[in-house]
């Protein structure tokens, strides 16, 4: 095949070839100081050096000549012109990338994007954003509400760097890197008038013929769950997803509901907690979760960290990050 004709004044060559960045740098020095000797010296590097990576960008450049070369110092030629502001350009933008990433490094900046159940936002997620702010000012924090499948599943796809779930919902959470933030008892919240108010510790069984209060129509991977493993299919006589509003039914009298500890503390004055002491019902463990394989950034280690600080001071059932 014939080579294609060139239309006049155009060059065959199309592409600016690959340039050092190192070339760049020495090409603005010289620029700088108008000298080969004061920008070798401001390098601390020698003459016959900064020579030879400015010989080695113009011939990169197809032998363009970037600098007359006088009795005493340089002088930039029409080719040394054009190219300044595009030298500038590149290395601004490496320094830029630079301050960032040293930015990240220091926790002087970044992101942090997490996800929680709701319950876990009655104690441990503000304790933990409050002191992170305090420490990192500088680091944005985002943060969704969802159930533990979901917040996987965000996680997963790159949406959330961690997510705080629990081991209600049967997930598979054998999947992801763990980190151990506590053990929750969970409580029955009845109405302040109820029998059992005020008689201590009490087995789910003792309420197996109650109206129960839950955040789906089935027990199957909700705290309810636990009263499937007692024997007994609860009653849902109602279905309130937001835990305010469960207090509120319950304190109508409507029914009881379960409680997991991390929501204990703001539970209405009209309505009573009781401790579940069903023998072979678990504590709901909860956790960082993390993808496993995927680095953290600094900030979101650190946030890691604070959410350790903060679980172990919500009760003695509390667990270090592991």
């Amino acid at each position: 095949m014939a080579d294609m004709p060139v239309p006049h004044g155009s060059s065959p060559r199309t592409a600016l070839p690959e340039l050092s960045t190192v070339w760049l740098r020495v090409f603005l020095e010289v620029v700088r100081h108008g000298s080969f000797t004061v920008a070798a010296r401001t390098l601390g590097w020698t003459q016959s050096a900064v020579s030879r990576q400015i010989a080695s960008l113009e011939s990169a450049l197809d032998g363009a000549q970037l600098f007359d070369r006088l009795p005493r110092g340089v002088r930039l030629t029409e080719a040394g012109r054009v190219l300044v502001p595009y030298a500038e350009a590149v290395t601004e933008s490496l320094h830029g990338a630079g301050r960032e990433l040293a930015a990240l490094h220091e926790l002087a900046g970044g992101r942090v994007r997490f996800g929680a159940f709701a319950t876990a936002d009655a104690a441990l997620v503000p304790r933990a954003l409050a002191a992170f702010r305090d420490r990192h000012p500088a680091v944005r924090l985002s943060r969704e509400e969802g159930l533990t499948p979901r917040l996987l599943d965000r996680l997963t796809s790159g949406h959330l760097d961690l997510a705080i779930v629990s081991t209600t919902g049967r997930a598979p959470l054998e999947a992801y890197e763990l980190h151990h933030l506590l053990d929750e008892s969970l409580y029955v919240a009845v109405p302040a008038g109820h029998p059992l108010a005020g008689q201590g510790p009490v087995r789910l069984a003792q309420l197996a013929d109650c109206d129960w209060i839950s955040g789906s129509p089935r027990p199957e991977s909700t705290l309810l769950d636990a009263a499937l493993r007692q024997g007994f299919r609860p009653r849902i006589a109602h279905v309130v997803g937001e835990w305010t509003a469960k207090q509120g039914y319950v304190a109508a009298g409507l029914g009881v509901t379960l409680v997991p500890a991390l929501a204990a503390d703001s539970v209405r004055p009209d309505v009573v907690l009781l401790p579940v002491l069903d023998e072979g019902t678990p504590a709901r463990a909860v956790y960082a979760a993390t993808v496993r394989g995927r680095s953290l950034s600094a900030a979101a280690k650190a946030f890691l960290g604070v959410l350790g600080e903060e679980a172990r001071g919500i009760g003695s059932s509390a667990a270090p990050v592991a």
